[in-house]
């Protein structure tokens, strides 16, 4: 809640007047308490999970029409109930874990200083945080996702999210429950090292989950602007992490590719791809002699 009753004392406050976005964000959260406006995260995190998927459930429905080509694993086709009930246990574990994580998580955020206050941040320092929070993000869960990948990590906790092979977007989320616990670590560790304000925090939130629908949306499109952020992984990325399945030891990281190639795994990934290249070379010679076309290669090209 701001300590201010009128934009004139926020304006005499800051010793000048309040910006167009200052004055829309005074008139909104002024009487608001900090605890309401951290919980606006629950309404995001559902809207996201439910909405952003979808556009991708449409694609997947309509592949015939030209969008087949853009799909990972061509071979691989979902029904919309199929896509409706990952949809609804996603909904189950939000509404029993993520939802109330959220309501009892405050304390945590008071603690590292979240502010709600004006004035608000610059362009360039919410660009520059969120930039940092992805980095210390990615690290991290690089880590905590190659023990998910041991016997008993993968076992007893990661097999859940690795039902699916072929990952489709509302997946993103689709968890044990103790897993959506840990890796809520990742995630706090940004904040809590170079805290901001409350709505660079929802932007975090929101582009986090965003980009891990995106990556598991199972479609490679060309016109993806991620494409243009230097090291980040992407969809085929991560694809290939799904499709290799509990024997993999590629691909770790949740959003670059630097962390898997410092340590040494991605080299799976690599052959994968060099050898999808020379098989697509060799079926377009064979395509322009026989009159035919390329197509998805079949063979099990599986490696860790």
């Amino acid at each position: 809640m701001l300590p201010f009753t009128t934009i004139e004392e926020a304006a005499t406050f800051m010793g000048r007047n309040l910006t167009v976005a200052e004055t829309l964000w005074f008139n909104y959260s002024a009487k608001k308490s900090d605890y309401y406006l951290y919980c606006h995260n629950i309404l995001f995190l559902f809207l996201i999970f439910s909405v952003v998927p979808l556009p991708l459930v449409l694609v997947e429905m309509m592949r015939s029409l030209g969008f087949d080509k853009y799909k990972i694993q061509p071979k691989v086709s979902l029904t919309l109930s199929e896509m409706f009930q990952c949809y609804k246990d996603v909904m189950r574990m939000f509404v029993l874990v993520v939802g109330p994580l959220q309501l009892v998580s405050y304390p945590s955020i008071k603690m590292i200083r979240i502010r709600t206050g004006l004035p608000l941040p610059s362009l360039w320092e919410i660009v520059a945080q969120l930039a940092v929070y992805f980095m210390i993000e990615d690290y991290t869960n690089y880590w905590i996702h190659r023990f998910l990948h041991g016997k008993w990590g993968y076992e007893k906790i990661h097999w859940v999210h690795h039902e699916y092979t072929a990952p489709i977007a509302f997946a993103a989320p689709y968890a044990h429950w103790l897993e959506v616990l840990i890796l809520g670590i990742p995630s706090f560790l940004g904040p809590a090292i170079a805290p901001g304000h409350m709505i660079t925090f929802w932007l975090w939130i929101a582009l986090r989950q965003i980009e891990a629908i995106e990556t598991h949306s199972g479609y490679d499109f060309p016109w993806t602007p991620t494409r243009f952020i230097p090291f980040y992984g992407g969809a085929d990325y991560h694809d290939y992490h799904h499709y290799v399945g509990g024997q993999s030891q590629s691909n770790f990281a949740s959003v670059f590719t630097y962390c898997d190639y410092i340590y040494g795994t991605d080299k799976g990934y690599r052959y994968h791809k060099k050898v999808l290249k020379k098989l697509k070379e060799g079926s377009k010679i064979d395509g322009a002699q026989n009159g035919g076309s390329y197509h998805y290669p079949t063979q099990d090209l599986k490696s860790e």
